[in-house]
């Protein structure tokens, strides 16, 4: 592959630098060509000239009538010219030949050929025109007539043949390769010559190049590298040819100049890579030779590996293989032994791990756990065939995204790992665990981790159960003071921060009294706590309702307005109005005095807020009872009686 790239690289190279000199002999070559072509015209069209300039002085003197009788003498001169025309001073056509009927007389004042030899006194060819009789393209090629006194008299004209004269003959034959060509242009830039077998392109030759041709019609002569119709690459060279005023132009297609150098540097690369796959062969055979005593002695490393053998023993002449085998039978001998020393200390560790009562488990750097201790398998009620991913699916669907990241922090830190969790045994128990990780630190680096897991479930529950009493009423099971409080702290702090609004309803039990003195305290509870049930049953999930001692009832609406917690105090006060007990043939009945208040704008702590919703179920007290007080503000106390 090293080779082939090198050729690769070296061919590219001779490509890129080959297309140049390629290009540059190939220029120097339209350089030399372009000239002998545009010399060679223009002598053609000199000695044309020079003959018509001849023609001219020979015509001096003669009469008019005479003047076909003359040029008729001149029979030679129709080998270079399609015809030859002979005009007076006002531009009428007095005699032409061969005689044409209608050329005789015709006027040519008007034209544009006549009027330029008219006001010049040098020879001139005419734009190319088509003509009459023939049909074919033809130019002119004028003199100016002049008398005895020097005076302008006329013109004398031969018509030159593009199509079929003699002119351009030469360069329809001349070869450029397979698609190289010569064409010939006015500095007009009309069409004077163009190959037969090339087609032309809207008038103009292939591989044209507006910028190069622009300075060529301006006078330029050079070579250069452009892109011709259809953007494709050709060298050019352009010449002039003074005399006529015309543009000589030879283009060669960059494609065809460089395809010589490609067709060499692909059989160039095929030779390289014949050698290549030469050397490739050979150098095979030379490495395999040298490299038996090498596959030897890997055969019996792998041997070593697989435990059929137990050290090396390799005969080789070469020095370093030896020194190899010696090597690795010590480093082989040093590696049972310490192989032993671990299984010892493993089996150790497996005893004490196996032994003791409290679980244990084993992860490698990753995080995957990759051993249980038998304590620990029972307690969470896995076999031996349990795997890391059945661990973490065990754990409750609350806890799991919690621990995961928590452990993800142990891996990447190793810091220590301890975390209350829920676990969900095969058997449908849900443990409480205490899980304990700490990180096993090498002489270098870290080993893995070893932690814990203690079965916490009897702590959390007597815990749960000790909050539980803490903040509820043992009669009513509502809750208490305490408990009440902290959760009107939690809904105040959460309208200071957000603008939730709750609302707060104090009450308590009119005409209470009389049922405790007259039918004992067991009534008066079992009238609380029939009172506790109707109102938890008429609140909102979402609503907190306590005891607050006695009597006295409090209820906190949360994300409530304080006109929807004035119609549930309504539905509270009618509900509880029917709640009734009966004691020797007699019937009790209580009303509810209700205070109602909300949070607002400056409770910065709860007392405010209590004293608003207290103060206003004395209002509903001193207004005749079983009545709803809506307390707007400190100072604004709006009373709704039912």
């Amino acid at each position: 592959m090293t080779w082939l790239v090198t050729v690769g690289a070296v061919l590219m190279l001779a490509w890129q630098f080959g297309k140049d000199l390629v290009d540059e002999a190939n220029l120097a070559h339209l350089r030399y060509e372009s000239q002998l072509i545009a010399n060679d015209l223009t002598e053609q069209v000199d000695r044309r000239l020079r003959a018509l300039e001849r023609l001219e002085r020979s015509l001096r003197g003669v009469e008019p009538e005479e003047l076909s009788e003359r040029l008729a003498s001149h029979q030679v001169l129709l080998e270079w010219f399609e015809g030859l025309m002979v005009t007076e001073a006002d531009g009428r056509v007095m005699a032409d030949l061969p005689e044409i009927p209608g050329r005789a007389g015709l006027e040519t004042a008007e034209t544009e050929y006549f009027n330029r030899v008219r006001h010049s006194p040098w020879p001139y060819v005419s734009r190319p025109f088509t003509g009459r009789v023939s049909g074919d393209s033809l130019v002119l090629m004028l003199v100016p007539r002049f008398d005895e006194q020097g005076s302008f008299a006329g013109i004398v004209g031969g018509m030159v043949n593009l199509s079929h004269g003699g002119m351009f003959r030469r360069l329809e034959a001349i070869r450029l390769g397979e698609n190289g060509y010569v064409s010939v242009l006015t500095a007009g830039g009309e069409l004077l010559f163009h190959p037969r077998r090339y087609p032309r392109v809207s008038g103009v030759d292939s591989f044209d190049d507006s910028e190069a041709l622009e300075l060529a019609l301006l006078g330029w002569e050079g070579e250069t590298v452009a892109n011709g119709a259809g953007d494709t690459p050709a060298l050019m060279a352009y010449r002039q040819i003074w005399p006529a005023d015309w543009v000589v132009k030879v283009a060669l297609p960059q494609a065809q100049v460089q395809e010589p150098l490609g067709d060499f540097l692909i059989r160039l690369w095929w030779a390289w890579l014949v050698l290549a796959m030469l050397l490739l062969v050979t150098m095979r055979w030379l490495v395999q030779r040298l490299l038996k005593p090498l596959h030897r002695l890997e055969r019996q490393i792998a041997q070593v590996g697989a435990g059929k053998r137990r050290y090396l023993e390799l005969s080789t002449s070469m020095q370093e293989l030896s020194q190899v085998a010696s090597s690795f039978n010590r480093l082989e001998r040093e590696r049972l032994t310490a192989l032993e020393n671990l299984r010892d200390r493993q089996a150790f560790l497996d005893a004490v791990l196996g032994s003791t009562p409290l679980g244990m488990f084993v992860a490698d750097l990753k995080g995957h756990v990759n051993y249980l201790n038998p304590s620990l398998l029972e307690l969470l009620g896995f076999d031996v065939m349990t795997t890391a991913r059945d661990w973490w699916e065990r754990i409750h669907p609350d806890d799991r995204e919690g621990t995961q990241d928590m452990w993800r922090h142990t891996l990447a830190t190793g810091s220590d790992f301890v975390r209350q969790l829920r676990f969900l045994r095969p058997d449908g128990v849900t443990l409480w665990v205490e899980v304990h990780a700490s990180q096993v630190k090498g002489n270098d680096q870290p080993l893995g981790f070893v932690g814990m897991v203690k079965d916490i479930t009897e702590r959390r529950q007597q815990e749960a159960l000790q909050r539980w009493e803490a903040e509820h009423d043992p009669l009513t099971g509502l809750l208490n003071r305490r408990g009440f409080e902290r959760r009107l702290e939690e809904a105040l702090a959460e309208y200071a921060k957000t603008g939730t609004p709750s609302v707060l309803i104090l009450f308590d039990l009119d005409h209470f009294k009389p049922i405790n003195d007259e039918g004992g305290h067991a009534m008066g509870d079992e009238m609380l706590r029939r009172v506790a049930q109707v109102v938890a049953w008429e609140v909102r999930r979402s609503d907190h309702v306590a005891r607050q001692g006695g009597d006295e009832f409090a209820v906190l609406l949360p994300s409530c307005t304080l006109k929807q917690a004035g119609e549930i105090a309504e539905s509270l006060r009618r509900a509880v109005s029917e709640v009734t007990v009966s004691s020797a043939g007699k019937v009790y009945s209580i009303t509810l005095s209700m205070g109602v208040t909300a949070l607002q704008e400056g409770d910065d702590s709860i007392e405010p807020v209590l004293a608003r919703a207290d103060q206003a179920s004395y209002q509903a007290k001193a207004a005749g009872r079983n009545t709803v007080v809506i307390a707007a503000s400190d100072e604004d106390l709006v009373d709704s009686l039912w």
